[in-house]
């Protein structure tokens, strides 16, 4: 029944632990020990260990009012697994860690872990820990994520080389619009509480920043083709922020070819009812996951048929700066907030 609420109070915390635990079957063979102990014991068999962390606070990173715990619990393992895969690894292991406060029931926390068995379930992710306790106001999420990887395959933001072809995969911006969508329908249902929410039509660019999925695909491409990146960077925080910090770290500049950047039409059309500029859109809207990796020249044939897989520019020597090429061909330096459209004249 969906109105049943059990407190959990009622459980306690080790009763809590037992109840969203109780299922876990594991996975993968380097889990050795995994929930029940006072620490996970991980061996990955003569791999390298990758190992990342991600918090989550609710009203700064994710709003209840339109986010469904299931969904919340699924993108809060796919955002951390996101960076385990920009490192050229396979994730293996999380743990994860929750405070929130008596507002929330057991079965809203049982909706939360439905979601995160579901993401663990999918990319073949272990839990194996964690912790839970309470806060005074709101849902605060933290999780960090265990990968291995060949011994010298790890991927860095900072070993990209001049000539490199710079690539994208999937298509960006989508997310950063299907906020756009749900912000201006909670606003009108603040406003008027009795207006059905209008989204028709915009499932897809919801779909990206509600359940977002982290690019295992590309990574087990990169090894079935033995492509090596020279450098990788999950987007995160827009396109245009993740070129200037490989651009940054790799001590190089770069041409980004504003026509090679690839946008759905479902989002060109959503990006248009806000008379936004898709590009701008992909360059500053952040929360795609996608990959974003140079390869040398020499690889490009590798990569040239698979359709999930955009060549956007290429790297240059420092002095050349961070640019983009516009459709209209003119040249701009690109900054960290993506490119203002206003100067373009």
């Amino acid at each position: 029944m969906a109105d049943e609420r059990t407190e959990i109070a009622s459980l306690g915390e080790f009763g809590l632990i037992d109840h969203v635990t109780k299922n876990i079957e594991l996975q993968n063979a380097s889990s050795i020990v995994g929930v029940g102990d006072d620490a996970a014991v991980i061996d990955h068999f003569g791999k390298q260990t990758v190992v990342t962390t991600d918090m989550l606070v609710e009203g700064v990173h994710f709003d209840l009012m339109y986010t469904p715990l299931k969904h919340l619990g699924y993108k809060s393992v796919v955002v951390n697994l996101s960076d385990i895969y920009a490192m050229n690894a396979t994730p293996t292991q999380i743990v994860i860690s929750l405070a929130f406060s008596n507002r929330f029931s057991l079965e809203a926390i049982d909706e939360f872990y439905e979601g995160v068995y579901t993401a663990c379930e999918k990319y073949g992710v272990d839990v194996v820990g964690g912790d839970t306790t309470s806060s005074q106001k709101g849902f605060i999420i933290s999780i960090t994520a265990i990968g291995e990887v060949a011994p010298d395959k790890y991927v860095k933001r900072s070993t990209a080389k001049k000539g490199d072809l710079l690539c994208v995969s999937g298509d960006l911006g989508a997310a950063y619009v299907g906020l756009l969508f749900l912000e201006r329908e909670k606003k009108i249902f603040i406003e008027s509480p009795g207006v059905q929410p209008d989204l028709e039509g915009e499932s897809y660019v919801i779909g990206r920043l509600l359940k977002p999925e982290a690019r295992k695909d590309i990574i087990e491409f990169f090894a079935q083709k033995e492509i090596l990146p020279t450098s990788m960077i999950d987007v995160s925080d827009g396109l245009s922020s993740e070129i200037l910090h490989i651009c940054k770290q790799s001590d190089l500049g770069c041409v980004l070819y504003e026509e090679k950047i690839p946008v759905a039409e479902d989002m060109k059309k959503a990006a248009f009812k806000f008379e936004i500029d898709p590009t701008a859109c992909a360059l500053s809207g952040g929360e795609d996951y996608e990959l974003l990796f140079t390869i040398p020249q020499s690889e490009y044939e590798k990569l040239v048929l698979n359709e999930e897989i955009s060549v956007i520019g290429y790297m240059t020597e420092a002095e050349s700066g961070v640019t983009i090429i516009t459709k209209g061909g003119s040249k701009h330096p690109l900054t960290a907030q993506g490119w203002n459209h206003m100067k373009q004249n």
